[in-house]
């Protein structure tokens, strides 16, 4: 039992995960799952006591049992106890200052990436304001390549996605385009399949692999098929850039999905052995979100944001080119409003490059949610500002498959022009040799029209 006095009230924590979920900032998912602070007043007690918290207490107290989880099993086996030495004499509260300070450099925190696990980086979130989530998120750093180089300093790539509520292939294609010539798509061209099944994924990947190869165009191509579809396509010959999977924090949780730590271990494998990168071969793509342990009913009385820290130990293990937050997907049942998914969209990005995550983030969120565009904006800025390494392109930010509002291609071409931010230096260099954008990255008064339809038909 955990417990801290505030005045004349002594505030009592049954566990480890009670007290961590109690010092969570107000979040409707952890009201849903009735393991969220009672009051304000309990809220601030508990993340007191976890100030006090020295950080090897999570090495020696698991949230979820060694025996009964392969994940929490991953965390404590590949744990770096060599660099831990060097900061497992601090408390929780000693580690927020730690990141802060100024001597602190890339270097330091490149070196304990994976010292750090899943459970201290989202304890220490809980007890940082934004400015902090900011300021330490940007001085870590990233990089992964394939055909294109991700997470370079002063640069901020994008994923296009082109979905179509039949997958249409002509409408794919327009959105294709609208994207190439906007500036988007060095992240990775990916599709989400309306239908999700191997014909249709080898169909997707060939059309998106004729227009690379046709105008060579420095970027990778992924159709988000389940890894088990995706398996079977690189079997069957098709041209898979990237294995694409959903994961989550916890082994219950991606039993929902499908998936065990074995089977991405078999998808990484397929990937690699084709060989098909240029630059590097980061062959994963990973996609998570706050609130999806809860909604398959495996988050074993454990936060949210805790749980999705738990899903960068398992990405992490498989050194992936890209993983993104969708910070705002599932909905308000889980971030309520702009004020709990700004901050989420922040923590998220914070454990995931404090663990050694190339980190972007979907800015979205859903129709019913107490959420506007203005919203996104905030985040999409703050997230730039914090060394984001790609967001997402779609067009009009409004997503016709998913049905949820997103980012744009000129919401890219915003913040690049604000921050002075520029494309993977492969993808800036096709841009500018193909006419697409001049040396100041600014789109030219190039006539593309006929390229255009050459391209959709």
């Amino acid at each position: 039992m955990y417990k801290h006095t505030v005045g004349h009230t002594v505030y009592k924590f049954n566990s480890l995960a009670d007290l961590m979920a109690k010092a969570t900032p107000l979040r409707s998912g952890d009201q849903l799952a009735g393991i969220a602070a009672r009051s304000y007043q309990e809220r601030v007690a508990a993340q007191m006591a976890l100030a006090e918290l020295p950080l090897s207490v999570f090495l020696e107290e698991h949230l979820i049992p060694y025996n009964q989880d392969e994940i929490t099993r991953l965390i404590i086996d590949t744990h770096d106890k060599a660099n831990f030495k060097t900061i497992s004499h601090l408390t929780i509260g000693d580690f927020r200052n730690f990141l802060l300070d100024n001597t602190t450099t890339k270097e330091v925190l490149t070196s304990l990436q994976k010292a750090i696990t899943p459970e201290m980086a989202a304890a220490v979130c809980k007890i940082m304001s934004i400015q902090d989530l900011i300021l330490v998120s940007a001085k870590c750093e990233v990089i992964t390549s394939f055909r294109t180089t991700i997470g370079l300093e002063g640069r901020l790539a994008t994923r296009l996605q082109p979905n179509h509520p039949t997958d249409d292939v002509k409408g794919i294609l327009a959105s294709v385009v609208d994207g190439i010539f906007n500036g988007s798509g060095d992240a990775v061209i990916g599709i989400n399949p309306a239908t999700d099944n191997v014909a249709n994924q080898i169909q997707l990947l060939q059309v998106l692999e004729d227009v690379r190869t046709r105008y060579e165009i420095p970027t990778q191509i992924c159709v988000l098929s389940h890894i088990t579809n995706t398996i079977l396509a690189i079997e069957q010959g098709a041209p898979v850039d990237l294995v694409f999977q959903s994961i989550g924090g916890t082994e219950k949780t991606n039993s929902s999905f499908g998936i065990n730590l074995s089977m991405l271990k078999e998808g990484k494998e397929a990937a690699v052995s084709l060989n098909r990168g240029t630059v590097g071969n980061n062959v994963m793509y990973f996609e998570t979100g706050q609130g999806s342990s809860l909604s398959a009913n495996a988050h074993h009385n454990i936060d949210q944001q805790t749980l999705e820290a738990r899903a960068y130990a398992v990405a992490r293990a498989f050194d992936p080119l890209l993983v993104n937050t969708v910070v705002g997907f599932i909905g308000p049942e889980y971030l309520y409003d702009s004020k709990q998914i700004i901050r989420a969209g922040l923590e998220d990005h914070f454990c995931g490059k404090l663990m050694g995550l190339p980190m972007g983030c979907d800015v979205c969120y859903t129709n019913h949610a107490e959420a506007d565009q203005d919203d996104m904006d905030v985040l999409m800025t703050l997230l730039s500002t914090a060394g984001c390494n790609f967001i997402m392109g779609i067009p009009g930010a409004d997503d016709i498959m998913l049905n949820y509002q997103s980012t744009s291609f000129h919401d890219a071409l915003y913040i690049r022009q604000l921050l002075g931010l520029r494309p993977a230096p492969e993808f800036e260099e096709w841009l500018i040799k193909s006419g697409i954008m001049n040396k100041n990255l600014q789109l030219t008064q190039l006539d593309l029209s006929n390229k255009l339809l050459n391209i959709v038909s």
